[in-house]
């Protein structure tokens, strides 16, 4: 909206100015452990300089490509989520990064005793899947082939033009379709990184699906959208949810909270079901508040 900058550019400098340098740095030669233990320290600080009762931790990094088998190094966005518990922080990972899916931090996850949710934000052609797919199911309609392509530049073009980091991105974009159908359709997603996009995306997907009696059909949805617009109510809303279930004494994978996410913690995947979940998620935050 017009004017909104100029209001809010002090806070928005007071806020990059707090920004901690993180890691790891290249040439840094700290250890796992010592990285935790760094980070971990910032949010601490951060929650003891501020007065604040809780503080939650949102991922909302750049998608990093999953761990290969001969890495023996925490990715960054489980060094974080680490550390998100050790301080004592609930944690979201709003990416498909591996965050707490690392197998290394199962441990972890189950004994810090504090609620966390991931991963993948639903925004655009996922959230058109969650609906579309269960649709099908219903009316028997027989899914042949689900293809789709995504155009967009930004932070977001330019990291998932790896194609490492694009295929962690499309593992979340079929499991709506291998959990709802059952199968995984033919087709793939493509990814193309076009810079003059910025923030705003474009994504086709085209389904050819059988009707009565065999009779062949395609559907074809286009879906553009601002992605950081679509992106920052749902944040708003998961670090919300995440506090209060933290003050309501919840632990482990907050139920109801895949509504949010491609690749849910846990639930179910069709987006009616997960709207039924986070009511009732709601109910029982707001009973306990």
């Amino acid at each position: 909206p017009h004017g909104l900058p100029a209001a809010v550019r002090a806070e928005l400098a007071a806020a990059d100015a707090a920004i901690r340098p993180g890691g790891p740095q290249p040439g840094d030669t700290r250890s796992d452990e010592e990285l935790i233990a760094d980070f971990a320290a910032d949010l601490t600080a951060f929650v003891r300089e501020h007065g604040l009762a809780r503080a939650v931790v949102v991922n909302v990094a750049s998608t990093e490509p999953a761990p290969g088998p001969g890495d023996d190094r925490l990715p960054p966005s489980s060094l974080y989520a680490a550390a998100a518990l050790r301080a004592g922080c609930p944690y979201v990972n709003f990416t498909p990064s591996t965050g707490l899916h690392h197998p290394a931090l199962a441990g972890l996850a189950a004994a810090s005793g504090l609620p966390y949710a991931g991963r993948d934000g639903k925004t655009g052609q996922t959230l058109l899947r969650s609906v579309l797919a269960p649709m099908f199911l219903r009316r028997a309609l027989t899914v042949r082939a689900w293809s789709g392509s995504n155009l967009l530049g930004g932070g977001d073009g330019a990291a998932l033009a790896d194609p490492a980091a694009a295929a962690a991105k499309n593992a979340g974009k079929e499991r709506v379709l291998a959990d709802t159908l059952g199968t995984v359709p033919e087709g793939e997603v493509h990814i193309d990184d076009v810079p003059a996009l910025g923030d705003w995306k474009t994504a086709w997907d085209h389904i050819a699906f059988d009707g009565f009696l065999g009779s062949r059909m395609i559907l074809q949805t286009i879906w553009q959208g601002c992605d950081s617009a679509l992106a920052a109510p749902l944040v708003l809303d998961l670090a919300r949810l995440a506090a209060a279930a933290h003050a309501a004494g919840m632990s482990g994978p907050v139920p109801g909270l895949g509504f949010y996410f491609k690749d849910p913690d846990e639930g179910p995947s069709g987006l009616s079901e997960q709207w039924r979940d986070l009511l009732t998620l709601a109910e029982r935050l707001g009973a306990d508040g």
